[in-house]
Order: C-alpha cells, then sequence, then structure tokens
C-alpha cells in the first residue's frame, strides 16, 4: 500500500498499489503561478489558473472532443462544517481517514470512499454526467 498517513501537506495525492485514489487540496494552498495538481492524463483536471491583475482570458468555445472514460470522478468541496473521509483501495481496504474543513476539496479517482460529518456540512460536489440512472454505487 502506498498510503501515507495524512500529514499537513497542502496537496496530498493518495495512492493505492500505484493506483491514484484521492487527492487532497487544502484550503490554504495558493500557487503564485498555474499550477496543475493532476497530470494530463486524468479524466478530470484540476489546477489553479494565475492571472495578474488586467490578464484577459480570450473568449473562447471548446470543441466538442469525444472522449471515453471509464468509471466516475467526482470532486467535492467543503463549503461548511468539517468531515472525516475514509479512502479505500480497489479491493475495498481502508487506507485510512481523513479530516476535511471548510474551503477543502477532495478529487476522488478510484477505489472506494465514505463520509462522516463532523458538523452541519455542505459539500459542492462536481461529477462527470449525464446521470444514467443506472445503478452506479456499490456500497460496502
Amino acid at each position: 500500500m502506498d498510503a501515507k498517513p495524512p500529514g499537513n501537506e497542502l496537496v496530498e495525492h493518495i495512492t493505492w498499489h500505484g493506483q491514484h485514489i484521492a487527492t487532497i487540496i487544502r484550503r490554504d494552498y495558493l500557487p503564485d503561478k498555474t499550477t496543475f495538481v493532476t497530470p494530463d492524463s486524468y479524466h478530470q483536471q484540476a489546477g489553479f489558473v494565475v492571472y495578474p491583475r488586467g490578464g484577459v482570458i480570450r473568449r473562447h468555445v471548446h470543441l466538442p472532443i469525444q472522449r471515453h472514460l471509464v468509471g466516475t470522478s467526482e470532486a467535492l468541496i467543503v463549503r461548511k462544517g468539517r468531515v472525516e473521509v475514509e479512502l479505500f483501495g480497489l479491493d475495498k481496504t481502508s487506507l485510512g481517514t481523513w479530516i476535511l474543513v471548510e474551503g477543502d476539496l477532495i478529487l476522488l479517482v478510484a477505489g472506494g470512499h465514505g463520509f462522516r460529518c463532523l458538523e452541519d456540512t455542505v459539500f459542492l460536489e462536481i461529477k462527470q454526467g449525464p446521470y444514467t440512472g443506472l445503478v452506479e454505487k456499490e456500497t460496502f
């Protein structure tokens, strides 16, 4: 198992046997230059794009590129509260627990996860669509 005990890193990548399981980005992480925390190969990209005052993002549209994805990755931002997340490897073995607080972000890429709200909690959840109506989760 590659996962190490939860630490104080501002960006923490949790892996299991070389498989990326999740990334936690703490609310205090604020790079001074454009920095992506996910590799180019990931289905869901996450990064901080930094511009100086007066910077411009040119008007644009995204071209209709077809992509083939397997699985569902999620991004959860704790907007309010405090929550404990338990992460699991692909074989459902526990990798440990981490505490997330208001402003923290977790990218869930593979494996399993469960949450226990330590306070009244509000998440902003971002995941791939469209919603299929099919059974997409297995509880354990």
